[in-house]
């Protein structure tokens, strides 16, 4: 009897501390928190916070086979504080990638990249009134003529509507280019 007594009281112990520990564990999460996320919980979050309160309260003092009771709302807290993180760190990556006031973005490959760069220096040179056509760059083929004029075309439909050429003509007085000055390579060949 003294033995079962002594095992009761120090599980008793056990227990008490363990929720204790839980306790200050989710107190120190909503300090963290507080800090990290600048605003009042989602409901979300407070609605986990209440279950989980409400299950420690009213915790059962018997030991459960398998999972404990409490497990379930720790995950949902846990669940609740993932998901308002990602949140306003998803909120932030995307008001940091976003383009400034009047400023476009477009997504360029690095070959697209050194195609256009190669082009407006190009362009650059033949503006110039001593510009030298003997050192010109030229295409190597085909189709290296064709994904230049497709890098063309994206920073094209990038332009604003209202300043934009029109598209399929540009394209296609590109594209007949190309393609007449290779057939008539191909004819002299």
């Amino acid at each position: 009897m003294l033995a079962y007594s002594i095992w009761s009281a120090i599980r008793s112990y056990y227990q008490k501390g363990k929720i204790k520990g839980i306790e200050e564990a989710v107190r120190e999460l909503q300090v963290g928190m507080a800090l990290h996320l600048e605003a009042a919980p989602t409901p979300d979050v407070k609605k986990a916070l209440t279950d989980l309160h409400k299950r420690l309260r009213h915790r059962n003092s018997r030991i459960s086979k398998g999972t404990d009771r409490i497990h379930p709302d720790l995950w949902a807290v846990g669940a609740a504080l993932a998901e308002e993180s990602w949140l306003k760190g998803h909120g932030a990556g995307v008001r940091r990638k976003a383009p400034e006031a009047g400023k476009l973005r477009i997504d360029l490959s690095a070959a697209e990249l050194l195609q256009i760069g190669s082009l407006a220096n190009l362009g650059f040179q033949y503006m110039m009134p001593n510009m030298r056509l003997i050192d010109a760059p030229r295409f190597s083929g085909n189709d290296d003529a064709l994904e230049a004029s497709r890098s063309i075309s994206k920073i094209e439909a990038a332009i604003p509507k209202m300043h934009r050429p029109d598209l399929i003509l540009q394209v296609t007085s590109r594209e007949i280019l190309i393609e007449d000055w290779w057939q008539l390579r191909t004819r002299k060949a």
